[in-house]
């Protein structure tokens, strides 16, 4: 892997995640996540929307006026969301049917619109196929955790309701921790997202600080910066 892309990939899954870091689509990561099958679902579909909208921006990024790049780059996000909407309808209906409206508010997720104006307009199709992946995976993982946390602390379970991606076989997936636990409401209901979501946030710079900081060679202690 060359220099470029290694840096494109830590970018994506760690310096710059979207969700973690740039805060970018709160509002479908906050309002899905209250199981970690629904936080797969829409952290896929958000993936691929990314590689396929970077992909297509970047193919046309010399043949598009600077003046109409944004409608284009819009037009292509919107068919892009489209087709996974259609295909979700076809394959996935009964999560299709969980997520609801958020698949097509996919459209309008910020990282994705930002992705394409400021990196897949002045890089390669390879470079920018890879960012759209590495971009859209930070966003899956902290989906799929945050669902996690969700579903463990308000219902006591992991993965229930696996059948609606991967079949009816998936339903033994399903593990309850408990069967004498009654769930703690809250944890599914709003606040509970912003709740899980603050702990990881916190978690990831509590990483950064101690783990990632520099060191004091004299005294082999990580040099805490504000």
């Amino acid at each position: 892997m060359s220099s470029s892309a290694a840096e494109v990939s830590y970018s994506g899954l760690w310096k710059n995640n979207v969700a973690l870091v740039q805060l970018l689509g709160l509002c479908p990561l906050l309002a899905v996540t209250s199981s970690t099958i629904n936080g797969i679902g829409l952290g896929l579909a958000t993936m691929i929307t990314l590689i396929l909208s970077n992909s297509l921006v970047s193919l046309i990024r010399n043949i598009v006026r600077p003046e109409v790049r944004l409608p284009v780059f819009v037009l292509i996000i919107a068919s892009v969301v489209t087709i996974i909407e259609l295909c979700m309808q076809a394959w996935f209906y009964d999560l299709y049917l969980v997520l609801g409206i958020f698949i097509p508010l996919i459209v309008t997720n910020c990282s994705i619109i930002a992705r394409a104006e400021g990196f897949a307009s002045k890089n390669s199709v390879a470079l920018s196929a890879l960012d759209g992946l590495m971009m859209g995976l930070g966003f899956l993982l902290v989906l799929t955790l945050l669902g996690l946390m969700r579903e463990v602390v308000g219902s006591g379970t992991i993965l229930a309701n696996a059948d609606l991606m991967f079949g009816s076989g998936a339903a033994l997936l399903k593990i309850t921790l408990n069967e004498d636990y009654g769930g703690f409401l809250m944890a599914i209901l709003p606040p509970g997202a912003f709740f899980g979501l603050a702990l990881l946030i916190v978690g990831k710079n509590l990483i950064e600080s101690r783990i990632f900081a520099p060191v004091n060679p004299a005294t082999a202690e990580p040099v805490l910066t504000t």
